[in-house]
């Protein structure tokens, strides 16, 4: 069990179930992340970077090694389920937590409908089954196995993370051998750096994109209730996760983007049907590794990576709920299998809501991506902050680098990113903060001002 403080000395009960090891937060942030990630959005990257695909998920790596170093600091103060509300709230004040917590919400809410839908348009691509078909058998099937328990859902995710890297050795090979032949469309180092075309704000503008990769190493913070490790070991499983993701993806793409043909087509008109990737590694190594990239890009994102954030959607859900920041039915624990039940239904139900909804728009995914990418990157500048709040002004640290340097610059990097982004998902971002607000004014005008449990206190008294 952890030796961190008891969730009784913050003003909880302890109702999940303890239950994961070091090693299956790991896994869990890999498949959060999906280490074939690219394989769906490799077109879209190409087209915003210039065809500077590896640099994007560099600068991506990065930017996020600083945000998973801020989480590490904060999950040690505060070692509980909620991520960035949580430590916004504790770290700072109630209110900025809150709506931490609701930018969030347009991230996490978001990103299970947003894998739905690329995987269900994937599938639907090659199997005779409409898109909505798909999304209703990938909704129901991880519902069911996140409902059956955390337990269960470690052992899907460990049995989905090994298909994964075979499907990516066999891709990585063949890509090599592919340029061994001779197949490279262009040299070495385009990927990484092209002085024709390179410019920070085209660098960063692809950012916002490839950033939606490693959107996950974050959701194992939403674990914490349910970690039999101490919080220290958590942070690090965030790192990682994010460092052996990143390497991954930085390989993947650089030779993906050396062999990938049309280049000016795709660089021009960019990939409005999702295949870039599919149709590169046909180039590479014929048509059986274009379906097998494909598929496997359907199950990991429709099944493995979405099973994930379905859960983790659901503990932030259940974490805002309990502190009645949300409907308090969404507190609700199932009494065997120790899941937040309705937060999980209720992300099922939007999910498959917002995926139908958006099944017919050519725009649906570059869409919703957007708005995850905005939500994410709004949460981690309050992430960002709270660190410094809470070690520096409150705490009174002198580890100058951990608590002040090192959040700043995640922090300014971040400010970039999201100045860079598409001009709809700030707009629509801009919108649903302005909700946030208005929420949170309502709140106070009814004399519900946010709160997170005390010592030894919930909001409605002692602890029983």
């Amino acid at each position: 069990m952890t030796t961190d403080p008891s969730l009784e000395q913050f003003g909880y009960r302890q109702e999940l179930r303890r239950s994961l090891s070091f090693n299956d937060l790991l896994i869990y942030g890999l498949i959060f992340m999906v280490p074939i990630a690219p394989f769906g959005i490799f077109g879209s990257v190409f087209q915003a970077s210039g065809g500077m695909v590896a640099l994007a998920y560099i600068i991506g790596m990065v930017a996020m090694a600083f945000t998973a170093f801020s989480y590490a600091q904060m999950a040690r103060a505060f070692p509980m389920a909620g991520s960035v509300y949580t430590y916004a709230g504790r770290g700072i004040v109630g209110p900025v937590g809150f709506l931490a917590g609701w930018a969030m919400l347009l991230d996490y809410v978001l990103v299970p409908a947003l894998l739905y839908l690329i995987a269900s348009l994937a599938m639907a691509s090659f199997i005779p089954l409409p898109v909505w078909g798909w999304l209703i058998v990938f909704v129901v099937l991880n519902t069911v196995v996140n409902y059956l328990g955390i337990q269960m859902t470690a052992k899907i995710t460990r049995i989905m993370l090994i298909g994964e890297l075979i499907v990516l050795a066999i891709f990585i090979l063949i890509g090599l051998f592919a340029l061994l032949q001779g197949k490279a469309q262009t040299g070495a180092l385009t990927p990484l750096f092209n002085p024709d075309t390179f410019s920070w704000p085209l660098a960063f503008g692809a950012v916002s994109v490839a950033v939606l990769s490693f959107l996950g190493f974050d959701g194992i913070s939403m674990l914490a209730e349910e970690s039999k490790v101490d919080s220290r070991k958590i942070g690090r499983s965030m790192i990682a996760a994010l460092g052996l993701a990143g390497a991954l993806f930085i390989v993947q793409t650089w030779i993906g983007a050396l062999l990938t043909p049309n280049r000016s087509q795709l660089l021009n008109t960019g990939d409005p049907a999702g295949t870039a990737f599919y149709d590169m590694a046909e180039f590479a190594g014929g048509h059986w590794l274009s379906i097998l990239t494909a598929v496997a890009t359907a199950i990991a994102w429709g099944f493995a990576n979405s099973l994930v954030a379905q859960a983790a959607t659901s503990r932030l859900l259940y974490a805002m709920a309990r502190d009645r920041q949300l409907p308090a039915f969404l507190a609700k624990i199932h009494p065997k299998t120790k899941v937040p039940v309705n937060a999980t239904i209720l992300v099922a139900l939007v999910s498959l809501a917002v995926g139908l909804f958006l099944a017919d728009r050519e725009d649906g995914v570059a869409l919703i991506s957007g708005l995850v990418n905005f939500g994410a990157m709004t949460a981690f500048l309050a992430l960002h902050l709270s660190v410094i709040v809470h070690y520096v002004f409150r705490s009174g640290s002198r580890a100058w680098w951990r608590h002040l340097f090192a959040p700043l610059i995640g922090f300014g990097i971040l400010v970039y990113v999201v100045i860079n982004a598409s001009i709809a998902a700030q707009l629509v971002g801009i919108v649903w903060l302005a909700i946030g607000v208005l929420v949170l004014a309502t709140f106070f005008a009814y004399g519900r001002r946010p709160l997170l449990a005390a010592l030894g206190e919930s909001h409605d008294g002692p602890i029983k």
